[in-house]
């Protein structure tokens, strides 16, 4: 009976250990416009597009993303977005720039409000990851 105790036990505290550590996650830089994009929003969109098989074919400790997104008004308030993901190389904790796989999405949105402007960024970069990520899986 105390054997059965002590696996339960044991079991019990594996699950909650397993629990409590955080799921890797790649490096992600952003080169992004504070304006139009955030290094945490980058970050959830990779997260959102990263799947086990992205993982188990390019392993989080030899691969990361940069994430860039330009953009503003014209003269006549017509939003214009530039949004490009990057899968690079790692060398130990720092990202060399060669990049892999490129991707890149463009985006107009006339008589936009900042907030459907940042919306527009926000679609766009998750554009240039989709792809960049399907084009990693298709290979």
């Amino acid at each position: 009976m105390n054997s059965f105790r002590l696996s339960a036990v044991l079991l019990v505290l594996v699950a909650a250990s397993a629990q409590a550590a955080p799921p890797p996650a790649y490096t992600v830089l952003d080169n992004s416009s504070g304006v139009l994009m955030d290094q945490s929003t980058a970050e959830s969109l990779w997260k959102e597009k990263a799947s086990a098989k992205l993982m188990r074919l390019y392993p989080i400790k030899k691969w990361g993303f940069v994430t860039e997104v330009e953009g503003g008004f014209d003269d006549a308030k017509v939003c214009i977005i530039t949004a490009r993901a990057m899968m690079l190389p790692r060398s130990g904790k720092a990202l060399l720039y060669r990049p892999a796989k490129t991707a890149t999405a463009f985006g107009t949105h006339p008589a936009a409000s900042p907030q459907q402007c940042k919306a527009l960024a926000k679609a766009k970069l998750s554009e240039a990851i989709g792809a960049v990520s399907s084009a990693l899986l298709s290979e």
